[in-house]
């Protein structure tokens, strides 16, 4: 049985004083002790964030693929650790279209944390033309393909599908078709590792609020979400968490 996993992601969001949040997403986190809660924050609010809320897990949003290096304005995956974080998110499609990042590169920051300690969220998902031209199984599959680390485990690697033109939007899949993307990313899973595919969570991202929680959470294949706008304050993180506590 694979626990409910509710990620949020503050992008570049957020202060110190914001922080203040997560003492009722903390509270919500305890009322539901079958659902794994996690926060990404900017680099700048790990650690106060770790000493803050210890009963989050507190993470990332990127880190870099190399250990240590000439890379001016990056981060390690050794220093988010140090910093507090116990998670990454890899390969998130801002990433992609923002920053020119690749399934390649995805994959080394996966290995990188994993290397460190980290645990990762790996994010795929299609772009609206690659939907609108029936592409958007062909795009999943290649980005699991060439960036699931051979060695990924339940225990340190979920797996997130992301819709790139559902993020933000307000716009959303069916069910139906969330499940289908579901359902195929899961076999491509087993084909790469095998029979630990079934324990690997796959969380669902785009758009998620508490209004649409309930239902995306329920369908076959959805392990949790990752929830960008929406996590930003306790008044619309919660009902998501109180919607996977539900199921």
């Amino acid at each position: 049985m694979r626990r409910k996993l509710v990620a949020g992601n503050w992008k570049m969001n957020g202060s110190l004083s914001a922080l203040s949040e997560l003492d009722a997403i903390g509270a919500a986190a305890m009322a539901a002790p079958g659902v794994d809660v996690a926060v990404a924050v900017p680099f700048t609010l790990i650690h106060p964030a770790a000493a803050r809320a210890p009963g989050l897990a507190i993470g990332a949003e990127d880190v870099h693929e190399a250990d240590a290096g000439a890379h001016t304005g990056c981060v390690s995956a050794a220093m988010v650790r140090e910093a507090g974080a116990v998670f990454t998110i890899a390969g998130h499609s801002e990433r992609r279209a923002d920053q020119g990042e690749n399934s390649h590169d995805a994959w080394a920051k996966a290995a990188a944390a994993h290397r460190h300690g980290l645990s990762v969220i790996l994010c795929c998902g299609e772009t609206e033309a690659e939907r609108n031209a029936g592409r958007a199984e062909r795009v999943v599959q290649a980005q699991i393909e060439k960036s699931v680390p051979e060695n990924a485990t339940a225990d340190w690697f979920t797996l997130a599908y992301e819709p790139r033109w559902a993020i933000g939007t307000g716009r959303t899949p069916t069910l139906d078709e969330i499940a289908a993307i579901h359902a195929i990313a899961r076999a491509k899973l087993g084909m790469m590792i095998g029979d630990a595919a079934a324990a690997v969570r796959i969380l669902y991202g785009g758009s998620v609020v508490g209004d649409n929680a309930g239902a995306i959470l329920a369908t076959e294949n959805v392990d949790g979400a990752l929830v960008g706008g929406a996590s930003l304050t306790a008044a619309k993180f919660v009902p998501i968490i109180q919607a996977a506590a539900r199921l």
